[in-house]
Formats: C-alpha cells, structure tokens, sequence
C-alpha cells in the first residue's frame, strides 16, 4: 500500500519561471594514466675466443768442425835448491770473554711543578669611629603673604541700531 500526502490547493497562482537543464557535450583535457610497455635490454656478456699468432723459433742443427789444439807435455829438469828448516816463534792471539758493565740510560720525564709569585694585595680592616651629627627638626607655622594676580574682564559697550519692520 502506498500512502500520498493529500496534495495542497491553493487559491493564488504565482508565476514561476521554469529552469530547464540542457547538457550541452564540452571537450576536455583529461589526464589518464595508461600502462605503456617497456622495452628491457638485456646484456650478454659473449666469451669469443681469440686466435693468437706467436711466432716460434726453428731449431736447426748444423754441423760445424772445430780445431782442438793439443796440449803437450814437456818435462824438463828443475834443480831446486835446498831449504833449512829453522824454528821460528810463533805469535798466537787468544780471545778472552771480558765482563765490561753497561751503563743504561733511561729517559724518564718528570713534570715539575712552577712555582708561580702573584702578588696579592693584603686587607686589614682598622675602626674608625665617626660622629654622625644629628639633625633635629623643628616645625614652625610662618605665615608667607601671597600676592594673588586676577584678571578682570574688561567690558566696551556698543550700540547698535536694529530696524524692526
């Protein structure tokens, strides 16, 4: 069941103007966001092998002659004289370990305090008695004449004539 209100009737028309929406098709820059693809590169890193030409030395083997000169053997008579045999004294050197005492040094910083002199001025404290006077203060009435200046006002009389109609 479907309840309406009761529509209302009124006795006055008012006039009212009518507003009609038109949709009317306006271009318009629109910003999208659309998946583009993309193009990935891929290095190979391709082993080459590289022919190398080493130039490798022939060893040929040629037969040469060689001349041996030949080593003669002459003997020949030598008179050597005789030879005395004579005691000579012969001078030995020994080595003897000797203790010699080391004297080590040792460097050793030690800071020594500066005595430093400030001069520092001496305070004595020594009484003195002042005398402070007194001052007494007396009060008195004195009667001052005071000259008073009072401006009077100064009064001109003018007459004027007034014509009444």
């Amino acid at each position: 069941i479907v309840q309406r209100k009761k529509p209302i009737i009124q006795d006055e028309i008012q006039q009212v103007t009518k507003i009609v929406e038109e949709i009317v098709p306006i271009q318009r820059v629109v910003e999208k966001q659309v998946q583009i693809p993309q193009v990935q590169i891929v290095d190979e890193i391709l082993e080459v092998p590289v022919q190398k030409q080493v130039q490798v030395p022939m060893v040929t083997k040629v037969q040469k002659t060689v001349e041996i000169p030949q080593v003669e053997f002459v003997e020949q008579d030598v008179h050597i004289p005789v030879q005395k045999h004579r005691h000579v004294p012969m001078v030995t050197v020994a080595q003897k370990m000797v203790d010699v005492p080391q004297v080590e040094f040792v460097d050793k910083i030690v800071e020594v305090p500066v005595q430093k002199q400030v001069q520092v001025p001496m305070v004595t404290k020594q009484q003195k008695i002042v005398e402070v006077p007194q001052v007494e203060i007396v009060e008195k009435i004195v009667e001052v004449p005071v000259q008073k200046q009072v401006q009077v006002p100064m009064i001109t009389k003018v007459q004027k004539t007034v014509e009444i109609p």
